[in-house]
């Protein structure tokens, strides 16, 4: 339902793009460069495509933001209820579309959530009892009117979110626009956001444009898909079956995100299991998994094989080229050396403790997640450790120095940190220049210097950027950059904060098979991340983050085995393990990871017969 060739049984579509490129200023090259999709009211339109193809762009294009308020040329046309968005003054496109995005924080500004639903209405100009209607509606609607009183800042994450909707929503505008809406948030606040996403769909009287890369909950509201190239050419539109079922393929090859249980639907094709339909959801997933015979060569002569002798799937359809993991986890690393120390370490802000006699210690080799809900501390932690806020002397120790007493440069050398946020670790004027600074400091020689930058920027594909202002890169690209500064000056520890945010598939795939590599090759990795998936396929070693305390820390598998304490820490398996967990195929039922996946079977060095392959 929804593809363009219906608009003329339908009238004039509420929202026309027609061959829209967008440069901004400074620029040469538009991103996007020709996309084209409309939309009918009521429609829920999924917009896809790799970093850098200009979906934010053309999402702030719809509301007049761009270039009203961001300098930029537009070719081809947006227009919205028939009104020429380019041309439309802010303020009358505001009564038309309402935006929501990534980060909440951004778009609020009052001391209490009522006055914040009710700021954008009052700047209308709307009576008092009208704007007061519209601000307790669009509160009920959230599930936030009984703490209408409240602040803001005593929401989670996920309310936050919720508050940036109700928002939205008071304005009464019909279009709404959600720029990775659940790009911050844990894994209770994404179904917090997608639950309230949900009644809005079902009350139909919003058409929406979602710009996401987290699929496994937007599918469930979402009538039709438009996919983007990378250069920001529309290559696909039409229902979700046509395009993510029917074109999987193709998006996985242009680099786009896909469910997660579509990536593992296709794995599984690939080593011989006919799946049907192919499935979006974990449900949809196991629905098909157990519905479906096990290839022959799956079920090894036992009649079954586990998921211990099964090869991972990333070759195919993961992180390409990548071997299965080979796990280190807490016991493989048991011998070596601790190269992180945390004792007894509380940290505050103001008069809040944000840290509660933190005791930890990381062996070097190690790869370790640390997970929570939004506010538990996860951040706070990670840049204790990494010297980025300041702690007390004699808590934390790097190898053998303690960030409290240590200048930069020499901190530079035992570990780099990426920031949540790529922008707060910016400082120079070009993208080679960032790079370049830290090796400076270290006092290399400038041909040095050179060779390390040019290696990174070729090996994030941030080239022919290497002379644009850090600032001037779309999201994705920021991303790159800041996860390229921590890496190029080689410490032998990293500490990353939501390192794949804002990445396409294929550039997070590549970012996490180097973290892997480095950490097989010695690299101690750390990583704060509310993606459950990543968590399972890459880290050894599992924190879990409650209230400012450690509550687990354990072996990967162990702490997703104990739903109660994911429950509890405002966590959720991840939606590999949820829709496998159980099957009534023994070889697949304890999977958790796409990389433990079967891969399709090899043919026999004999007879040419296919042998599935063994672990190795």
């Amino acid at each position: 339902m929804g593809s363009p060739a219906d608009e003329t049984a339908t009238g004039t579509p509420f929202v026309q793009v027609e061959d829209v490129a967008i440069t901004h200023d400074g620029e040469s090259t538009p991103t996007p460069a020709g996309a084209s999709f409309t939309l009918r009211r009521g429609e829920v339109v999924l917009l896809l495509g790799p970093s850098g193809s200009g979906k934010s762009t053309l999402a702030l294009s719809l509301n007049g933001l761009i270039p009203h308020s961001i300098p930029a040329t537009i070719t081809g046309s947006v227009r919205i209820d028939g009104q020429d968005a380019a041309h439309t003054p802010v303020a009358t496109l505001s009564t038309l579309v309402g935006m929501v995005f990534q980060d909440p924080d951004a778009q609020l500004v009052t001391g209490t959530l009522l006055d914040e639903v009710a700021f954008g209405p009052e700047n209308l100009r709307l009576p008092v009892d009208v704007v007061l209607a519209r601000a307790e509606d669009a509160l009920r609607r959230v599930g936030l009117w009984e703490r209408r009183t409240e602040n803001p800042d005593r929401l989670s994450g996920g309310g936050r979110q919720r508050l940036a909707i109700a928002c939205a929503l008071a304005m009464g505008s019909p279009l709404l626009v959600l720029d990775e809406p659940t790009a911050n948030l844990d894994p209770a606040g994404i179904e917090e956001v997608y639950a309230t996403l949900a009644e809005v769909v079902a009350a139909g009287d919003r058409t929406i444009v979602l710009v996401e890369h987290n699929l496994d909950q937007a599918v469930a509201i979402t009538d039709r898909v438009v996919a983007l190239d990378a250069a920001g050419r529309t290559v696909a539109d039409g229902s979700t079956d046509e395009v993510l079922r029917g074109r999987a393929d193709e998006l996985h090859a242009l680099g786009v995100w896909l469910p997660v249980s579509t990536l593992a639907a296709l794995a599984l094709r690939d080593a011989g299991w006919q799946l049907g339909r192919l499935p979006l959801t974990p449900d949809e997933l196991r629905a098909a998994v157990d519905a479906a015979e096990a290839p022959r060569q799956a079920r090894g002569p036992e009649g079954a094989r586990g998921p211990e002798g099964a090869r991972g799937a990333e070759g195919a359809r993961g992180t390409e080229g990548a071997a299965p993991r080979q796990a280190r986890g807490p016991e493989g690393a048991r011998g070596a050396a601790a190269v992180i120390a945390v004792r007894d370490l509380t940290v505050s802000r103001g008069r809040t403790a944000v840290l509660h006699g933190i005791d930890l210690e990381v062996r070097a080799g190690e790869f370790v997640a640390i997970v929570g809900a939004n506010g538990a501390g996860k951040t706070t932690l990670l840049q204790a450790i990494a010297g980025v806020i300041p702690v007390p002397r004699g808590r934390v120790r790097i190898d053998d120095v303690d960030p409290a007493r240590t200048d930069l440069r020499t901190l530079s050398r035992r570990i780099g940190f990426v920031f949540q946020n790529p922008e707060h670790q910016f400082i120079a004027h070009t993208v080679y220049e960032e790079l370049a600074h830290g090796l400076r400091l270290q006092r290399l020689p400038d041909d040095e210097v050179r060779r390390r930058a040019l290696d990174v920027l070729t090996r994030f594909g941030l080239d022919d950027r290497a002379d644009v202002h850090p600032f001037l890169l779309s999201g994705g690209q920021k991303r790159r950059l800041s996860v390229g500064t921590a890496l190029v000056a080689g410490a032998p520890i990293l500490a990353l904060d939501e390192p794949t945010f804002g990445q396409d598939r294929a550039r997070a795939d590549e970012l996490l098979r180097l973290l892997r590599t480095l950490n097989e090759a010695g690299t101690t990795v750390l990583v704060v991340t509310h993606d459950m998936q990543l968590v399972t396929d890459y880290a050894d070693r599992t924190v879990v983050v409650e209230g400012g305390r450690i509550v687990a820390d354990a072996a990967t598998p162990d702490i997703f085995s104990d739903a109660a304490l994911l429950r509890r820490a405002g966590l959720r398996l991840p939606p590999l393990r949820r829709a496998l967990q159980g099957s009534r195929h023994p070889s697949l039922a304890g999977v958790t990871r796409l990389a433990d996946l079967p891969r399709p079977a090899a043919p026999d060095a004999t007879s040419g017969a296919p042998v599935a392959e063994a672990a190795s």
